[in-house]
């Protein structure tokens, strides 16, 4: 008889945070023994009550920050956020624009500050109006847009790096529910089209269903992840999806599970 042929060893996350603390100087305990670890191309969110941390975890991630104690290791580059940085995009709960500049200028800022050369760099600036959808708004400025194509501006932004990891921090949360549903969308199609890493930052337990494939739930401050749940749902997901029984069913487990750590 032949022996089985080993299996192989699982990948290593691409990022992983292990009990990690932040104390900020005024006392605050952010977070305490926060563990999280990201495999490549998963979209995990990151679910709490406000205040327990979700966007301290994010901003550390990114290396926004130092930590109190613990460590953050990366797959790539070293085991850092320094190596990984040109590798990361970040999106923020505002836009944060520039009012003086058009749309592509905006886009074109990380490319600029990397000192990409002007041919390339439109050649991405446009790529990246395709990929979220603002043909024709190229030379507008951000006081003639509506809220959610600020927000397509600040993601196209965020890509115009070509980032293995996004790092977004509750970027649809001041939109009316219309346009946060298409931008849900849009964000899906992406992903699953380009299957980059996303961390993302909610309150919402139905946009958190309806986009992730893993959803970490995290108590109140101190913040740490107290349970994880799996979406098994396939994509793509569509509108369907969000009417299906499965949906709903996972959005009471998660909502339970959320509810259970409250009571903790």
């Amino acid at each position: 008889m032949t022996a089985s042929p080993a299996a192989a060893p699982p990948a290593p996350p691409l990022v992983a945070l292990r009990g990690v603390d932040k104390l900020y100087s005024n006392g605050v305990l952010a977070l305490q023994g926060f563990d999280l670890a990201v495999g490549q191309g998963e979209f995990v969110s990151l679910l709490g009550p406000s205040g327990c941390g979700k966007s301290t975890a994010l901003r550390l991630i990114a290396g926004l920050g130092d930590l109190s104690a613990g460590a953050i290791t990366w797959s790539n580059r070293g085991g850092t956020a320094a190596g990984a940085r040109g590798e990361i995009g970040f999106v923020f709960q505002e836009p944060t624009l520039m009012p003086w500049a058009t749309v592509s200028r905006n886009i074109q800022l990380p490319l600029t500050l990397q000192n990409v050369a002007a041919a390339e760099a439109r050649n991405r600036v446009e790529e990246a109006v395709r990929q979220v959808g603002l043909e024709g708004f190229q030379e507008a400025y951000p006081r003639e847009l509506s809220g959610g194509m600020r927000m397509r501006v600040s993601i196209a932004r965020a890509l115009i790096t070509r980032p293995r990891i996004l790092l977004m921090d509750e970027p649809f949360a001041s939109l009316d529910e219309i346009t946060r549903i298409r931008l849900n969308n849009d964000l899906l199609h992406l992903w699953e089209t380009h299957r980059w890493t996303v961390v993302f930052v909610t309150h919402s337990v139905y946009e958190s269903v309806y986009l992730s494939s893993r959803i970490s739930v995290m108590s109140a401050r101190p913040g740490r992840v107290t349970t994880d749940v799996a979406i098994g749902a396939p994509y793509p997901r569509d509108e369907s999806y969000r009417t299906s029984t499965v949906y709903n069913e996972y959005c009471r487990v998660v909502s339970a599970r959320l509810a259970e750590t409250l009571r903790a």
